[in-house]
């Protein structure tokens, strides 16, 4: 593995001003050689001045949150991340990459969760470039290698999770998203960290059941929220009538039978926990015949 290493280029002004100087002094060679018929003086002059036009490819301009890759011949030479004007061989190759933070979503993947169900999901990921030369040297793009590597981070966690939690505690897609945005970003960057480029945040920006099976997940959410009403529903009224049979007794109210608090039981029950109001009727005789 190619690792990143500083170089220090030269002053880009000093380099200019004496390459200017070079290149005047070559056409004052070549007029002074033309005006005394000296062709070996043309020559040198004009050398000279070919030397300069090649100096000036040396110039460079890095600005901030740029950096330059530097290789000569084939070898890597090293990175520029300083942001200024600078000069180096003239001879070098020196690849331009941006270090400023970048983002992007991912197209909607379909894929299976943990419970084999089909389901749409999508994420956004936030990431920089941090080692210049293993971003240039190590893969061979390393924007593609960036959304590949995040979609197929995304499509393995989405099948390690379920779309929803059917257990308690249980880490779900659509309710823990913090969680699933940690365990996200970390297989990103850990993919990632080959190319030299570091994540720093990934979250799902789009989760949904396949269309072919949302109608049916959605009866099925919503089954499942009746179920838990409902508990709702018996867990208060067993209380409620708990407290009233309490509140009899202390109070002297009526002294019930276990039968007859039986009754009563059973009719509170389905006064409370019936979904339609109940219709009161009115015993005009005793509750004993």
């Amino acid at each position: 593995m190619i690792s990143e290493k500083p170089y220090r280029p030269g002053n880009g002004f000093v380099a200019l001003l004496l390459l200017l100087l070079l290149g005047a002094l070559g056409i004052l060679l070549i007029v002074r050689a033309a005006q005394a018929d000296a062709p070996l003086g043309g020559i040198a002059g004009a050398l000279v001045f070919v030397a300069a036009l090649i100096g000036l490819a040396g110039l460079f301009v890095v600005t901030p949150n740029d950096a330059r890759v530097l290789t000569l011949f084939g070898n890597y030479v090293g990175s520029v991340k300083a942001p200024g004007f600078f000069f180096a061989n003239p001879f070098a190759v020196k690849t331009k990459l941006s270090l400023k933070v970048r983002n992007f979503e991912t197209p909607k993947l379909k894929v299976n969760d943990a419970n084999s169900n089909p389901i749409e999901i999508a994420a956004i990921v936030v990431w920089r470039v941090v080692e210049t030369a293993e971003a240039v040297f190590e893969v061979d793009n390393y924007e593609e290698y960036v959304k590949m590597q995040s979609e197929s981070a995304l499509r393995s966690l989405a099948q390690h999770y379920p779309y929803d939690a059917h257990e308690p505690g249980q880490v779900a897609l659509s309710t823990h998203t913090d969680e699933v945005s940690k365990a996200l970003l970390a297989a990103v960057h850990e993919r990632l960290l080959k190319a030299g480029v570091n994540a720093t945040e990934a979250r799902i920006s789009h989760l949904a059941y396949s269309p072919e099976i949302a109608a049916a997940m959605l009866q099925r959410q919503q089954a499942n929220a009746i179920i838990a009403a409902r508990q709702k529903i018996v867990e208060g009224a067993v209380g409620m009538v708990e407290n009233a049979l309490d509140l009899l007794g202390q109070r002297q109210v009526v002294t019930l039978d276990e039968e007859r608090k039986a009754q009563m039981v059973s009719n509170l029950l389905v006064v409370l926990c019936s979904d339609r109001s109940a219709q009161p009727v009115v015993n005009a005789g005793t509750i004993y015949q």
